[in-house]
């Protein structure tokens, strides 16, 4: 059950509209996150930084190994709206996520966002040496400060109580609770 509401466009401020129509415009729809978000515009537009950082990011490294990095980070925090949501990304572009074949960097980008799920104070040393080798610093400050973004969009979902968006459903991640219990 969500712990907030979401905003209702026909009732909003026309500051809350203009975000609204911005992003039907951009993404054709607009998420449970964002409308929940936007009972607070400052904070919808922190968290929407994310496209900024992404837009950065996938020129060296790709689409493919961005989803799969916040697939590992969104399933490392059993976040069911953003694993959810990276899960149908994968899935429509005829992946599977769960056992993919990856690449020298998309496996180095899935070991860093489940390890930064796991402890983020002992990311174990290789994981920094392999991303030296790989990126320069100002690339791996990208995928780090893009790491924090999607932990914080995992957090606020999970702890707003955002119900999953019907788009999802069909593609529902299992939650560590829903893995254990079935084995």
């Amino acid at each position: 059950m969500s712990y907030l509401s979401m905003m209702d466009y026909e009732t909003s401020s026309d500051e809350v509209k203009r975000e609204f129509d911005d992003q039907i415009k951009k993404h054709g729809r607009i998420t449970n996150m964002k409308k929940t978000l936007l009972h607070s515009v400052p904070a919808f537009k922190a968290y929407m930084e994310w496209y900024t950082l992404y837009d950065l990011i996938v020129p060296f490294v790709g689409e493919r190994a961005l989803s799969l990095y916040c697939y590992a980070i969104s399933k490392g925090n059993d976040c069911l709206i953003c694993g959810s949501f990276f899960r149908k990304i994968l899935i429509d572009a005829g992946e599977d996520p769960d056992n993919p074949n990856l690449s020298e960097t998309e496996s180095l980008l899935m070991e860093l966002g489940q390890a930064i799920c796991v402890d983020p104070h002992h990311i174990p040393d290789y994981i920094y040496d392999d991303l030296k080798k790989l990126f320069n610093e100002e690339q791996i400050v990208l995928l780090l400060s893009f790491a924090g973004i999607m932990y914080a969009t995992n957090l606020f979902n999970t702890i707003a109580k955002v119900p999953l968006d019907e788009v999802l459903y069909n593609y529902k991640l299992k939650t560590k609770e829903e893995e254990t219990e079935n084995g």
